[in-house]
């Protein structure tokens, strides 16, 4: 090591998160948990905090055979919730919480704010059809079955169809939250995420 990268690691902003009693009384992770989960946060995070660069690095490494740079970045605004544009360790193991043993509505609610990417309480065509391309982007060229082009586009008007309650355009929370409940294979796939952790 040189002086170089002592004066600059001396220069880092480092975070220390709240503490851990606060925490454990915060989510659904014990004090160990978080501990260990805090400990892969620093090995990957020194500084405590992550930018959404970092974040984008580390996410796109799930997925090497597509671009996760744009869902990784919606991704990063959901766990980013007090807009600093950065994330401190107590937002990631938030967010992992309610993700991981949050219940059903916890889930959803979390999930219609990932899409609501302007964050003005609704859904509209141009924000899933974002999401959804973005996740296209994401998987890459190899899924099976081959995506056709206008994949994206069926799958927007096939979640309107299904979400748009009172078909003004948009989905609002309570419409969501409705749909996805009524919806039995959304419903087993988070009862199915729930059982696996």
């Amino acid at each position: 090591r040189n002086k170089a990268d002592d004066d600059l690691e001396m220069t880092m902003v480092c975070h220390r998160p709240e503490g851990l009693d606060q925490l454990e009384a915060q989510t659904n992770f014990s004090k160990r948990e978080l501990q260990v989960l805090y400990r892969g946060f620093k090995n990957e995070c020194p500084s405590g905090v992550v930018n959404e660069d970092t974040f984008k690095q580390i996410y796109s490494q799930f997925f090497p055979h597509g671009d996760a740079s744009t869902y990784a970045h919606y991704l990063f605004n959901a766990f980013d919730t007090g807009h600093t544009g950065s994330i401190k360790f107590e937002d990631f193991v938030t967010a992992l919480s309610i993700l991981l043993r949050g219940s059903v509505t916890e889930k959803l609610q979390w999930t219609f704010n990932l899409y609501d990417i302007n964050r003005d309480g609704y859904i509209n065509k141009e924000e899933m059809t974002d999401i959804v391309r973005a996740i296209y982007d994401m998987m890459g060229k190899y899924t099976y079955p081959v995506l056709k082009t206008d994949a994206p586009k069926q799958h927007v008007d096939a979640f309107f169809q299904k979400m748009d309650k009172n078909k003004d355009g948009v989905v609002t929370l309570d419409e969501f939250l409705l749909s996805c409940q009524e919806d039995e294979n959304i419903m087993r796939s988070l009862q199915l995420f729930e059982n696996v952790i």
